[in-house]
């Protein structure tokens, strides 16, 4: 039984491979291309010393159309966008099933931290689920994929690839965009568009200074230095009368989120459903929450306060374990 892995030569899909078959399957390797000469090498060299089949797809014009014009756009609207949750559905899994298809196999893998059964997501563990960023995959996506590090955390797949004697057990994990590797995405946007200019800093009503451009702060984020001797945070960005707005710390706190283009993993509910919500990717904000559908939208009220959501990124529904969906903050 074959099934096309997405292949980096990484710790993760390295791993994931040898998992897959001890299970059984016939691994075909496949790493999507976008220009980086070394990585590829690298990535077809890790499949050569470990026998699998290897094949290299180049995706800059798919990745250009379906995430970096859409990174680019959201930035200059002040949002913040996250580049993979847009790519999973987009890109990456849809060029595997394509493979797939392509090869006759009837699966895809990938080495997400998260557990797919029955078609349905579920939460990887705790120390290192990465549930949060498939919450766009399509169901028929989902009813096809394999992902063998469900079950172990990082650490575990990394004692696990010294025990295989895979070199990638020593390489560092990647965590720099993909395609903005130096990181530096605001001369990443600057070579691509022309940017907001200076504006206002607002606090409570009052301007407060200038900010240096609306795409370079992000909601949540701490301003340096002080205002009437406390911290402030950035609250809102506001791109029509490009300011900044800021608050105190408590002041970050919602309890009512609005997402827009909600991506249901399951069927869609015909009215409330109780559910959690994760508003960003971390582990320690998880709020039981009352859900409210208006066509593709979702209005979400918290039952305790989540800390700045912010434009762009997403807000993802969980029943439990289970991922029931995800969509846009506005």
């Amino acid at each position: 039984m074959k099934v096309v892995l997405g292949f980096s030569g990484g710790v993760d899909s390295a791993v994931s491979a040898v998992l897959l078959r001890q299970a059984g399957y016939e691994v075909h390797g496949l790493y999507l291309d976008n220009t980086d000469e070394k990585a590829r090498d690298e990535a077809e060299s890790a499949a050569v010393r470990m026998g699998i089949e290897f094949e290299a797809l180049n995706v800059k014009k798919e990745l250009e159309e379906n995430v970096c014009r859409p990174f680019t756009d959201c930035y200059l609207r002040g949002e913040t966008p996250n580049p993979c949750i847009i790519c999973n559905p987009n890109v990456k899994f849809k060029k595997l099933i394509e493979t797939a298809d392509r090869l006759g196999a009837a699966y895809v893998a990938t080495g997400h931290y998260a557990r797919v059964e029955n078609g349905a997501l579920y939460k990887g563990m705790p120390a290192n689920d990465q549930s949060y960023m498939l919450c766009r995959l399509t169901r028929a996506q989902l009813s096809r994929l394999v992902l063998p590090l469900g079950t172990y955390e990082k650490k575990q797949v990394r004692a696990m690839a010294e025990e295989f004697g895979l070199p990638a057990a020593h390489k560092p994990d990647s965590m720099e965009i993909c395609f903005i590797p130096d990181k530096d995405y605001i001369g990443w946007l600057s070579r691509r568009a022309q940017l907001p200019p200076p504006g206002d800093f607002v606090f409570h009503g009052e301007i407060t200074g200038r900010h240096e451009g609306i795409h370079r702060y992000t909601v949540g984020q701490r301003r340096p230095g002080l205002l009437n001797e406390r911290k402030v945070y950035i609250s809102r960005i506001n791109p029509a009368d490009n300011t900044v707005e800021l608050a105190l710390w408590e002041e970050l706190f919602k309890t009512e989120v609005r997402a827009r283009a909600f991506n249901w993993l399951t069927d869609r509910p015909n009215g409330p459903v109780r559910a959690q919500v994760r508003v960003r990717h971390t582990k320690w904000e998880n709020p039981a929450c009352t859900v409210y559908v208006d066509g593709d939208n979702v209005k979400i009220i918290c039952d305790e306060p989540v800390r700045a959501p912010a434009a762009g990124q997403s807000a993802v529904l969980y029943d439990g374990e289970r991922v029931l969906g995800g969509g846009f903050i506005i």
